[in-house]
C-alpha cells in the first residue's frame, strides 16, 4: 500500500523519531516558559506544526532542537505581546482561582510561574538556555538594559518567595 500525504516524505519517519526522542524535554521548555501545561501542551505542537514542512533543512543544523526551542520562545513572545496588547477587563477574578494560582507546594517553579511573563522568559532564556543578555534583548525585541533589569527584578522575586517557602517549613 502507498502512503500518500506527510508520511509519503523520506524525512518524515526522521521527524516523527525527533518528535518521539525529545519531544517531553521540549513540553518541559514550554512548561518553563508559558508556566502552565495546557499553554505548554498548545505551544509544543504549535512549534513543532510549523517546523514539520521545513524539517528537511532543519535537520541539517548543527542543533536542530536549539532552532525548536527558539521557535517555540518566539512563539510564546508572540503570544505575549499579543496578551499585553489586550484591555484589562474591570471584573475580578473569584478569589479561588487566585489562591489556586499562588499555591506554592512545588517550590521554586511554582515561584517561577508566579512572575510576570516577561520576567520569567528572561529568566528561563539566561538560566535554562543558557543565553547571553544580548542574545535575550533580540529574542525578545527589547533592550539589553531592560533584560538585565527584569532578571534583576525577577530574581529579587523569587528571592524572597523562595526565603519565605523556608520559613514556612521551618
Amino acid at each position: 500500500m502507498q502512503q500518500n500525504g506527510p508520511l509519503a516524505r523520506p524525512w518524515s519517519v526522521e521527524f516523527t523519531d525527533f518528535v518521539a526522542a525529545r519531544g517531553s524535554a521540549l513540553y518541559r521548555y514550554g512548561y518553563v516558559l508559558t508556566g502552565n501545561a495546557e499553554d505548554a501542551a498548545d505551544l509544543t505542537q504549535e512549534a513543532l506544526m510549523r517546523l514539520g514542512d521545513a524539517w528537511p533543512k532543519i535537520r541539517k543544523k548543527d542543533d536542530p532542537e536549539g532552532y525548536v526551542r527558539t521557535t517555540m520562545a518566539r512563539l510564546h513572545i508572540s503570544v505575549w505581546r499579543r496578551l499585553r496588547r489586550e484591555r484589562l477587563v474591570a471584573a475580578v477574578p473569584e478569589a479561588a482561582y487566585i489562591e489556586d494560582r499562588f499555591i506554592d507546594d512545588t517550590g521554586l517553579w511554582n515561584e517561577l510561574k508566579g512572575l510576570p511573563s516577561k520576567q520569567r522568559a528572561v529568566l528561563v532564556l539566561r538560566y535554562y538556555e543558557d543565553l547571553s543578555d544580548q542574545e535575550i534583548a533580540d529574542l525578545l525585541g527589547i533592550s539589553r538594559g531592560t533584560v538585565r533589569s527584569q532578571a534583576a527584578r525577577a530574581l529579587s522575586k523569587l528571592r524572597v518567595r523562595v526565603a519565605a517557602l523556608e520559613m514556612r517549613r521551618v
